[in-house]
């Protein structure tokens, strides 16, 4: 698959981690607003990391147009 920029993304059911632990499950199509998603290879890494603090800092941007944030990684 090789989507591009604005391209429907498929549904998918995943374990929520992290401050979204709480949620238990996240199903993208639950979420009923755009999304933004976000891929990362590895957690705690100093690349990883930045790019989800900049993620986290443009977060009151994507929020202002009624978007939900969703960093995914391989990691368990």
């Amino acid at each position: 698959m090789n989507p591009d920029i604005g391209d429907k993304a498929p549904d998918f059911d995943l374990p929520a981690a992290g401050p979204a632990a709480d949620m238990g499950r996240v199903r993208l199509s639950a979420l009923a607003k755009p999304v933004v998603l976000f891929f990362y290879p590895k957690d705690d890494t100093s690349g990883c990391t930045a790019e989800a603090i900049d993620f986290t800092a443009a977060l009151p941007d994507f929020e202002k147009l009624g978007a939900e944030v969703i960093g995914m990684s391989p990691d368990p």
